[in-house]
């Protein structure tokens, strides 16, 4: 399987890193790993891609990894489809105190209008 992971470096983003790196090691999947920049959390993109250097060296997994400039949502849709991606995963959000659970933007908007499988890591 060809799998686009989009990280923001959010906590549950960093989730969606280590659950699809094992993921793509344990099922042999294509990884690409967009690095997008998300207003919403502390991390750079710098740190960011810097961790998910690290745990892709520490699974021993080889992956493509790139900076993704531009709306992250929309980057991410367009980036899935037009390479033909087979699945985007994604940081799932947070659960609220009700149950539900509370999805930051880029991951809205990629569930909204990509037209290729969206995987959530909560």
């Amino acid at each position: 399987m060809n799998v686009l992971l989009g990280i923001g470096g959010s906590d549950d983003s960093l989730r969606a890193l280590e659950d699809t790196v094992e993921r793509a090691r344990a099922a042999g999947d294509d990884l690409t790993v967009a690095v997008v920049e998300n207003p919403r959390s502390d991390r750079t993109p710098e740190e960011v891609e810097d961790r998910v250097r690290a745990v892709l060296a520490d699974a021993g997994l080889d992956a493509d990894v790139r900076r993704v400039e531009g709306d992250a949502g929309s980057r991410l849709v367009a980036i899935a489809e037009d390479e033909g991606f087979d699945m985007i995963a994604l940081g799932g959000g947070e659960t609220s105190p009700m149950g539900k659970i509370n999805l930051g933007s880029i991951a809205q908007f990629v569930l909204l209008n990509s037209h290729v499988s969206v995987k959530l890591v909560r």
